[in-house]
């Protein structure tokens, strides 16, 4: 009887697969069974060969050479996963394996790591597809019950494939052309360019601005303060003084009249369930993480924990199936925090769910992110799982939750012909806003930000930057119970002055936003309405990378949680074609891989036009009379090269890096602790090397490095500093640029 093969993205994944499948045999790089064997790649094990890989010419850098258009595409195995794939080719080519199954990640990217494998291994036999949305024994066991025909998703490979040659036809001849033309580290890409364009064009708008002073009117009533409303367009702000001055004289000394009490009995719906964007802003807007690190903290829930849905999903709804599964899904997390809120919607008996929650026309490739059946043991988690988990978890209780019911007044009054509101509120069912009441004050102390009072509710403030976007009638205020021509005397009249705000800078939280919906970035209005229904700039599985990309290549930096451009991304984007940086050609983009993957284009046609598109930005590069300069230039010389070296910013503190493409040095020279300052409490840098380390504060505060441990002694011992500092030092700082440009240098 011939064995089934079955190849997973990872092999904790793979691990998982076997326990389900019987497969307790171990074996080198697999596990064994009766019927089936598991194996597993390493992420990727093959990916597109390098431009080296095309001949002689394109192993030096330079333009001549451009544009770089293989007729076809070539695989390589990775080098440093080589032994896998050696593993799974003789697997994959084993006379008693009659058929594989694909168990890679469900998706477009996990698709590709599998057919590369197969299409380098030469693997012709039958193929079966395992599509499921989580790692429980539940799901995997009713998953190969329900296995699809591979070929059922041979458009969706064909999509991935395409996205991956197109990133290798524009990413890589751009990149060449600009760092040849320039002789500096510079590089393009599809998505990265546009977003890195978006942070370059707010950072203009913030320099561009000119604040203008406005004044607003309030009169202080018994209990309740009421604002001025001009009777054209009921604006709040004056930007006349002498105007403001004058209304105040005619208001002074007055008193009111009430002419229109408005009761109105409204509701508030549930948020939306999360997919993985709308829960990396929140994570960024609550704790201060950045999207790279939730979706690695939302990984391991998925695949070690097991406790949460597939993370990289597009899709904020359910379908019909998964309904059946909810009570059970609502046990497993009754338990701690959520034991009172997930039993009080299971006493309800049915669970009454909408269009909002349930909706398989709004599922793509899986369904919202939500809570699996499997049991959550809570004391398992660490600090960052149980912070996520928390998240996912009380937006789920949210959404089956009925929806928030108060009560709005709206009171106008007129004083001396002129109109004041005030607006109170009150509440008839918290509804689910109960699950979230007290979750600010409740959140565990330590966290890296302060939590946005906003955290859950699926109401998100404007991010446009428009300062003249704020509510003019006020905020919400307990009125006493008055009917139309009471008596009101002011105990004051004030004049408050204020500034208008330039438009804020993007966090992670606010740059996904735009990454996701960039249609408000354009002005035709049937190309926005397109572009609101596409996935935006790249897709929830990739936008944490592109951001990262932009951190670790220096044209953007941290300060606090805002994102500011550097002088290098802001010449870049000043020096790279122009269409390049469009949101609108990149999200057109995103819609063709879509259509491709829905067998609606032909993936030929695609490819064709981004060689022209190569072809047309290669020739503008290099056509271009602009100018490149290194404006972080030191006198401090390369010791592998000899020339000047650049200071950057990196993601936890200052290096030197060499300017010269060719060369590479680096060198960090401070980095950002997490050792607090004793005088301001802030972090302190790390600068010098060996003894002469030491810690400097912004705030002036020097500290040596034996000062420090001697400081900590009583508290820690040399080997604890020792393994602190060395923490402190985990990340690389080799940018995936730099890791590209040395394998391309000659």
């Amino acid at each position: 009887m011939g064995k089934t093969l079955v190849l997973a993205e990872k092999p904790s994944v793979g691990r998982d697969l076997a326990k389900v499948l019987n497969c307790n045999q171990g074996g080198n790089g697999c596990l064994m069974g009766n019927k089936y064997i598991v194996t597993w790649a390493l992420g990727h094990l093959v990916t597109l060969a390098d431009p080296e890989g095309y001949g002689e010419k394109y192993k030096t850098w330079s333009l001549d050479s451009l544009p770089m258009l293989p007729k076809k595409m070539e695989l390589v195995v990775i080098k440093q996963t080589a032994k896998q794939f050696s593993i799974v080719k003789k697997l994959l080519n084993r006379p008693d394996v009659d058929e594989l199954v694909i168990a890679t990640d469900a998706g477009r990217e996990g698709e590709l790591v599998a057919r590369w494998i197969l299409s380098k291994a030469g693997f012709s036999k039958p193929i079966k597809r395992l599509w499921i949305s989580s790692q429980t024994d539940k799901s995997i066991r009713d998953g190969f019950n329900s296995l699809k025909p591979g070929r059922d998703y041979d458009n969706l490979y064909k999509s991935a494939q395409c996205r991956a040659e197109a990133d290798w036809l524009i990413g890589l001849n751009v990149t060449r052309a600009l760092t040849c033309k320039h002789n500096a580290q510079l590089s393009a890409g599809r998505v990265q360019t546009p977003t890195l364009a978006m942070i370059v064009e707010r950072e203009n708008e913030i320099r561009r601005f000119v604040p203008r002073d406005y004044w607003t009117i309030n009169a202080l009533m018994n209990g309740f303060t009421m604002q001025w409303q001009g009777k054209s367009g009921g604006q709040a702000r004056i930007f006349n003084k002498q105007q403001a001055d004058e209304l105040l004289s005619k208001l002074k000394g007055h008193s009111g009249t009430v002419v229109d009490v408005k009761k109105e009995s409204k509701e508030e719906q549930p948020p939306l369930a999360y997919d993985l964007t709308e829960l990396q802003r929140d994570a960024n807007r609550k704790y201060g993480y950045s999207a790279k690190e939730t979706l690695g903290i939302m990984q391991k829930l998925y695949e070690v924990h097991k406790i949460v849905t597939y993370p990289r999903t597009d899709s904020r709804h359910i379908t019909d199936d998964i309904v059946p599964t909810l009570p059970e899904r609502l046990k497993s997390i009754s338990t701690g925090p959520y034991a009172t809120a997930a039993r009080s919607i299971l006493r309800g008996g049915s669970i009454k769910t909408t269009k909002r929650f349930v909706d398989n026309a709004k599922v793509s490739d899986h369904h919202a992110i939500i809570p699996t059946e499997q049991y959550v043991n809570l004391s398992a988690l660490d600090y960052e799982e149980r912070n996520i988990y928390d998240l996912i978890v009380k937006r789920f209780l949210a959404v089956l939750s009925p929806s928030f019911k108060y009560e709005q007044t709206t009171l106008k009054v007129d004083i001396n012909g002129e109109q004041f509101t005030a607006r109170g509120k009150i509440v008839k069912s918290r509804g689910w806003k109960a699950i979230y009441d007290g979750a600010e004050a409740s959140a565990q102390a330590g966290g890296r930000q302060s939590g946005s009072t906003q955290f859950g509710t699926g109401q998100f403030r404007d991010d446009s930057g428009n300062p003249d976007s704020g509510d003019d009638e006020g905020p919400d205020q307990s009125l006493p119970d008055l009917k139309k021509g009471d008596k009101l005397k002011p105990s004051s009249v004030q004049l408050v002055n204020g500034k208008t705000k330039p438009p804020a800078r993007y966090t992670e939280a606010t740059l996904l936003t735009a990454m996701e919906h960039p249609g408000k970035f354009i002005d035709d209005d049937e190309l926005r309405e397109a572009l609101d229904k596409a996935s935006g700039l790249g897709t929830p599985a990739t936008r944490a990378d592109i951001i990262e990309k932009l951190f670790s290549s220096f044209y953007v930096e941290r300060r606090g949680k805002e994102i500011h451009p550097t002088s290098k991304g802001t010449q870049l984007i000043d020096i790279v074609p122009s269409d390049l940086k469009s949101p609108e050609l990149t999200a057109k983009w995103e819609q063709r891989l879509t259509s491709i993957s829905r067998g609606r284009e032909k993936p030929d046609n695609f490819i064709d036009e981004m060689k022209g598109y190569a072809s047309k930005l290669v020739s503008n590069v290099i056509s271009s009379a602009d100018v490149y300069k290194h404006d972080n230039m030191t006198r401090e010389k390369c010791p592998e090269c000899g020339k000047y070296l650049l200071e950057v910013n990196g993601k936890k503190g200052k290096m030197f890096v060499c300017q010269d493409r060719e060369c590479g040095y680096r060198k960090r020279i401070s980095m950002l602790s997490n050792a607090r300052c004793p005088e301001c409490h802030k972090k302190m840098e790390i600068r010098g090397e060996g003894d002469k380390k030491a810690f400097f504060c912004s705030c002036g505060y020097r500290e040596k490095l034996d000062a420090f441990s001697k400081r900590k002694g009583e508290q820690v011992n040399k080997r604890e500093v020792g393994k602190f500092l060395n923490q402190q030092e985990d990340e690389s700082i080799n940018s995936s640029l730099a890791d590209a440009l040395a394998k391309w240098k000659k």
